[in-house]
């Protein structure tokens, strides 16, 4: 059984599990995951307003490392190498999705169902790294094998739309 959610108190004491824990995100008693992907969709427009192709590249790069390192130290804080309240792997693996889907509302939609869906379900490989990799890279890596798969298949709904 996990631990409950962590508390406000938690997500301040130190900024891996601020990060971690999708600034707040994470802490939704109601389905986390979702939450953190949810401001990954809303948060996306406005850091991609504000940076170009390889500045918005750099920073999921940045975001992917920080985001292993935040992972490592909440999930040890907590006591689960994965605690549901770590959200920072869905917002990164999403925010990755939305720069290479196309920018209709629609495609979005489509991908945000595909991410969740793949992300809760972890068809293999996804379930073999989450099971196996217990660790920050771990954290981070099953979510990003998710995007891969969302990313296929909006290819394939792509051609075959065409």
């Amino acid at each position: 059984m996990l631990p409950s959610r962590p508390s406000l108190g938690f997500l301040l004491a130190h900024p891996a599990h601020l990060l971690a824990c999708g600034f707040g995100s994470g802490l939704s008693p109601w389905a986390p995951g979702t939450a953190g992907t949810l401001l990954a969709w809303l948060s996306f427009p406005v850091l991609r307003g504000s940076l170009g192709d390889l500045e918005f590249f750099g920073l999921l790069v940045v975001s992917l490392v920080a985001g292993v390192a935040a992972a490592n130290r909440t999930g040890a804080d907590l006591g689960v190498v994965d605690h549901g309240s770590i959200v920072w792997d869905e917002i990164v693996a999403f925010w990755l999705v939305l720069f290479l889907c196309p920018g209709q509302l629609l495609w979005q939609a489509v991908a945000f169902a595909l991410f969740r869906f793949f992300d809760v379900v972890k068809p293999e490989p996804i379930r073999h790294f989450d099971e196996k990799m217990k660790n920050g890279l771990g954290v981070m890596f099953d979510d990003l094998i998710a995007a891969g798969y969302t990313l296929l298949v909006l290819a394939l709904l792509g051609f075959v739309l065409r």
